[in-house]
């Protein structure tokens, strides 16, 4: 549960006066890498981003809390509030720009999501799972990583984890790939399946959890660095 890459053009025409000449500076930009990671159910993503969290200090927002900072709207605030006035500013500011030039969808509840995304985006050194967190971000800032497996393995690890049976957590593993997709195709219209847009493409069923993570805290790391 993804690349949206233009940033807002924050220039004005010059203005004529007694003060001559004034072009406004450009509008504030992240200050650090983010890490925006999507998943195939079952492909332990999560567990990874808890992994790539703790190997570089960073906080991380997983879906679900993703979904619940955007849904409170003092905690939401309070994420705004901390932000300095020209962070802020950018927030709006490539808010605006993924409605009106990338479509994205103008449902309140993703109004709101892509608004938490933009906010934790512009602090940096973060890592955010699902919720299309890539596609919101730029990608100049923004590590961008798909993590993959197998099926056999994706359902054997849901049937373990959830105490389900084959049958069971194939087909929780296909609904949850399906939600994932759909969410991200009706709302940000992008195909999780384009390998294109992300940055890192790993096989946690061959790479295991701690190389994966460990690929990505590097690439995160030569990242910051650019």
């Amino acid at each position: 549960m993804d690349d949206m890459t233009t940033e807002p053009d924050a220039r004005e025409s010059p203005r004529h006066g007694d003060r001559g000449d004034h072009v406004p500076a450009p509008a504030a930009i992240p200050t650090g890498v983010t890490v925006a990671l999507s998943r195939e159910a079952g492909a332990r993503g999560s567990t990874i981003g808890r992994r790539v969290g703790r190997k570089l200090g960073w906080q991380v927002y997983d879906q679900e809390l993703l979904e619940y900072v955007s849904q409170e709207g003092a905690l939401r605030q309070e994420l705004v509030e901390q932000l300095g006035p020209g962070a802020a500013a950018w927030v709006e500011g490539r808010l605006e720009q993924l409605l009106r030039e990338q479509n994205v969808s103008q449902h309140p509840s993703v109004v709101q999501i892509v608004r938490t995304v933009l906010a934790l985006g512009a602090q940096g050194n973060v890592v955010l799972i699902g919720r299309g967190a890539g596609t919101i971000l730029p990608p100049a800032t923004t590590l961008h990583v798909r993590v993959v497996a197998p099926l056999s393995d994706r359902v054997a690890y849901m049937s373990q984890w959830l105490r389900l049976t084959v049958e069971e957590a194939a087909e929780r593993v296909r609904l949850r790939d399906a939600r994932r997709a759909e969410f991200l195709t009706t709302h940000f219209h992008r195909q999780p399946n384009d390998v294109y847009q992300y940055d890192l493409l790993l096989n946690s069923g061959l790479l295991g959890e701690e190389s994966c993570a460990d690929l990505i805290a590097q690439a995160a790391r030569a990242k910051s660095r650019d």
